[in-house]
């Protein structure tokens, strides 16, 4: 039941409910009405819209998406998703917002969150992710009833939109860093030499499996990513980046090659550690002398060193290994559908889009087919035709 009372700013109307989110008692009151008739229609609106599902919800925004992360989003997506949703709302999110409540974010005060997270410097892709997760949240408010309309909706992320150009290790340059990678380490040098000539990613390698390669049809699937920091044993394991990333591919008779030895270079070191130094349960192809898997800081810190040694630029990551195979791939004239299935990428435009402009091989290479293609039909041949028929001839 409502209550009405007139004041010197006009009608309010004050109410009790019972929210649909919390269960909680609540009270809701509006004044600024000119008529007790107009009051007396806002609150028969509002109690309308408490029986549809919406609900004036006194819940901090923070609070809220951490709601939509637990109850909406795990079992939904990838563990590697929820992971990048719960980083942005801890570092970025709840810092900034703090205990704002859900129901007070306005369109200017969310733009002036994003041109915060730009000012400190981070990209415009972080940026995106960041924004990717409240936008999502408050879209599922907008579902809930719990919002009339999405105050993140019309936002924009400034900045000149550049992409932020690919690295990779030129191909002049692969058989100094694998030289050096070599001497190194060899289970360094392996790990680095299946990136290059696979493209996969750093956790798919280091989550591959011996089952998971089949020699005589020179293929690898992959279906697992390793966790580097998982929070137990059982977590150790998960699934690849996207569904389009897991996927089976295929390798060289070169890769296949290296792979055999590296079977029987690990069966000859199972051998000297012993039965029981050994994770035989793991089974894994990439990983440390005794079978446990490959630090990620380990990875890094050779990485970085191999680099340092090749004289090459030291800035580069191992991602950049992807990025290297499918410039080789390219350079060696494969198709962009076939390097698009190798990479596990979600279609063909992302393939070309990353990768159509980046190696001046690429382009020299079509440029000389070009002119191979038309010398007969624009060379010089063609000028001394013209000049005879078309020419004025001098008297």
């Amino acid at each position: 039941m409502a209550n009405f009372k007139r004041l010197k700013s006009g009608w309010r109307y004050r109410l009790k409910y019972t929210d649909p989110f919390t269960q909680q008692q609540k009270e809701k009151s509006e004044a600024g009405f000119r008529t007790k008739p107009e009051a007396e229609l806002a609150a028969a609106d509002f109690l309308k819209k408490i029986k549809q599902g919406y609900e004036q919800s006194d819940i901090t925004l923070v609070d809220y998406i951490c709601n939509w992360i637990d109850n909406y989003k795990k079992g939904a997506v990838r563990k590697n998703t929820i992971k990048q949703h719960q980083n942005s709302l801890n570092t970025h999110i709840k810092p900034y917002f703090k205990l704002l409540m859900l129901k007070d974010l306005k369109p200017d005060m969310y733009q002036k969150f994003l041109d915060a997270c730009l000012g400190k410097g981070l990209s415009r892709r972080t940026v995106e992710i960041i924004n990717s997760t409240v936008y999502g949240a408050i879209e599922h408010a907008l579902v809930q009833g719990k919002l009339e309309r999405n105050p993140c909706k019309g936002s924009i992320i400034k900045g000149d939109g550049k992409k932020k150009s690919i690295e990779f290790i030129d191909s002049g340059d692969i058989p100094n860093f694998l030289h050096t990678a070599r001497g190194y380490g060899y289970i360094h040098w392996i790990f680095y030499k299946t990136l290059i000539e696979t493209g996969m990613r750093k956790g798919e390698a280091a989550a591959l499996k011996w089952p998971d390669i089949d020699f005589d049809e020179k293929t690898i699937h992959i279906d697992e990513t390793l966790d580097f920091q998982p929070d137990n044993e059982d977590e150790l394991f998960g699934d690849t980046k996207t569904f389009r990333s897991t996927r089976t591919i295929t390798i060289s008779s070169t890769l296949v090659n290296d792979l055999k030895y590296h079977l029987e270079w690990q069966d000859q070191n199972k051998a000297n550690l012993g039965e029981s130094m050994y994770r035989h349960d793991l089974n894994l192809v990439l990983c440390r002398n005794d079978g446990n898997p490959m630090p990620k800081s380990t990875l890094f810190n050779s990485f970085q060193r191999i680099l340092k040694r090749s004289d090459l630029n030291d800035d580069l990551r191992i991602h950049s290994l992807r990025h290297t195979y499918a410039v080789l791939m390219l350079e060696a004239g494969a198709d962009i559908k076939f390097v698009q299935e190798q990479l596990g990428h979600g279609s063909v435009q992302i393939t070309s889009d990353v990768y159509a402009h980046i190696s001046k091989k690429l382009e020299k290479r079509n440029i000389d087919k070009y002119e191979q293609y038309t010398a007969g039909i624009l060379g010089p041949n063609n000028l001394e035709l013209g000049d005879k028929r078309g020419t004025p001839q001098k008297k």
